[in-house]
């Protein structure tokens, strides 16, 4: 079963990411995905924010911590990715703009694909990173889904309407198991960085990159929500290809998978408590526009 368990897990992230970006692609139109870009100033502080400040907090986390270098690589490649296809679920939870969330979620997946292969071999010397080993299995999992979705939408409306229930029952149910999937088979390697300041550091990242995000998000608060949430959630996917291709220590792995397990923990109650909060706003001022109809004019 133990060696079942990470074929089952690579099986689930397939299944969500594709599902995921397909129901996307299924439901917005390329001009409502693509509007965050329109925003320079949003594009270049959400750019700032996941490319520049997160490494930073990341490496200032790695000295402050007294982490095994193994242990400062994975963090530094979780924090150098960005743009990860929990961002819509997220989005979902939290209430917010999905056309938005995705749109940004492309944009921070281009800015990794580049990003990465430069930085990385500062981070570790020892690291060869090919940015075409980073690049095909976001575009094939990630890009390829939203332009089929995009396209049937645009296209064959019918197939589209029976598509897009389907295809978000199926992300949802691929996500549960996704995450069930990665407490199980990374149990072990889970209970073995207890005490070495591993889940700490992660703690303090994410929850670093989150704030940041808030505070470079813009002034619509479902927007800087959304930000907030896709700068806190890093793209694992794309960290390890890198901490499996180019490192022969198992440890800098380990920490990628305790980094996601962290972000999985934190984010998804996170987003529905933000969720929660935008639905009480909107039934506040539902209630108030109501009385003011109801009361007499002065």
């Amino acid at each position: 079963m133990a060696e079942l368990l990470p074929s089952l897990l690579d099986v689930a992230v397939l299944v969500f990411s594709v599902t995921s970006m397909l129901a996307v692609g299924l439901s917005y139109t390329l001009r409502e995905i693509m509007d965050p870009l329109r925003d320079l100033r949003g594009v270049l502080l959400t750019h700032a924010a996941n490319f520049v400040l997160v490494p930073l907090l990341a490496y200032a986390v790695a000295r402050l911590l007294p982490l095994d270098q193994s242990v400062q690589v994975g963090l530094m490649l979780v924090a150098t990715a960005a743009g990860a296809p929990f961002l819509i679920k997220l989005t979902q939870l939290a209430k917010g703009d999905t056309a938005f969330g995705a749109g940004v979620l492309v944009l921070l997946l281009v800015g990794t694909i580049i990003y990465m292969p430069i930085v990385v071999p500062f981070v570790a010397p020892e690291a060869t990173v090919s940015a075409a080993s980073i690049a095909m299995p976001l575009i094939l999992t990630m890009l390829l889904p939203l332009g089929a979705g995009l396209f049937i939408d645009a296209r064959l409306e019918r197939l589209a309407d029976r598509l897009r229930p389907i295809s978000n029952r199926v992300s949802s149910i691929a996500l549960v198991a996704l995450v069930a999937l990665t407490f199980l088979a990374n149990f072990r390697a889970i209970l073995g960085v207890f005490g070495t300041g591993a889940i700490a550091a992660a703690v303090l990242v994410i929850g670093g990159a989150f704030a940041l995000g808030y505070l470079l998000g813009g002034v619509d608060p479902r927007e800087r929500e959304v930000i907030a949430l896709a700068t806190a959630q890093r793209n694992v996917a794309a960290a390890t290809v890198v901490a499996t291709q180019s490192f022969d220590d198992p440890d800098v792995l380990v920490m990628v998978v305790v980094t996601s397990i962290v972000s999985l923990a934190a984010l998804f109650p996170g987003a529905w408590a933000l969720g929660r909060r935008q639905q009480g706003q909107a039934e506040g001022e539902r209630g108030s526009a109501a009385l003011r109809e109801k009361s007499p004019p002065a």
